[in-house]
């Protein structure tokens, strides 16, 4: 196996995980609808931030012991759940409330950091991200390849496809923009997004390491 083909081999795999709905898909739906399609990229490249990161951990071995210490990864485990189930009700709650659709952009600064922190830290608390590279690094190593830059490249080819996946669904999003920008629809919008983020929260609570 040669460096190309393990990279385009991975690629495939990569992009089955990434085109796979999920919290990733929804944060950046929702912050181009609630927000822009700036603050939405901004989340997308903060989801980037801890896929590279888990990536380049798990290439230099340290997520091994994290997959090895079943209390390391249920700790981490619930404190990402309890996060995303945290994230989720405040959508929703924010949306029981019907604030308006204006009253999200009051603070641009604000917002951007916060659409990037939230991406990085639901991507960081969630330990199967690392458990995938851990399985999957061997896998795409050629023999004569230094691991860690073999993992770091594997992890920076998942970080192109996550950006031009999220740069398909923020124009999917601009299209119908119009309708999805009312008070109304935004409010929909965060009560499916917080329902999402909580069931994959309760869900990765419930899973077994």
């Amino acid at each position: 196996m040669t460096v190309t083909s393990a990279l385009l081999s991975f690629a495939a795999v990569a992009l089955l995980m990434t085109l796979v709905p999920g919290v990733d898909t929804a944060l950046i739906l929702r912050s181009a609808v609630v927000r822009s399609k700036s603050d939405a990229f901004v989340a997308a490249l903060g989801i980037c931030a801890g896929v590279f990161t888990w990536g380049a951990v798990a290439a230099a071995g340290a997520s091994a012991v994290l997959a090895a210490s079943q209390l390391a990864y249920q700790i981490l485990t619930y404190l990402g759940a309890a996060y995303l189930v945290f994230l989720g009700g405040q959508m929703i709650y924010r949306s029981l409330r019907h604030k308006e659709l204006e009253a999200a952009k009051v603070d641009v600064p604000a917002s951007k950091w916060r659409a990037f922190g939230t991406g990085l830290v639901t991507n960081l608390l969630n330990p199967k991200i690392g458990v995938f590279y851990i399985a999957v690094i061997p896998q795409f190593t050629p023999a004569d390849v230094n691991a860690l830059l073999m993992g770091v490249g594997l992890a920076a080819v998942h970080v192109v496809l996550t950006l031009m996946w999220a740069i398909v669904l923020i124009a999917g999003a601009s299209l119908a923009g119009k309708w999805l920008s009312t008070p109304r629809a935004v409010s929909w919008m965060d009560r499916i997004t917080g329902t999402v983020l909580i069931g994959f929260g309760v869900k990765v609570a419930l899973a077994r390491p």
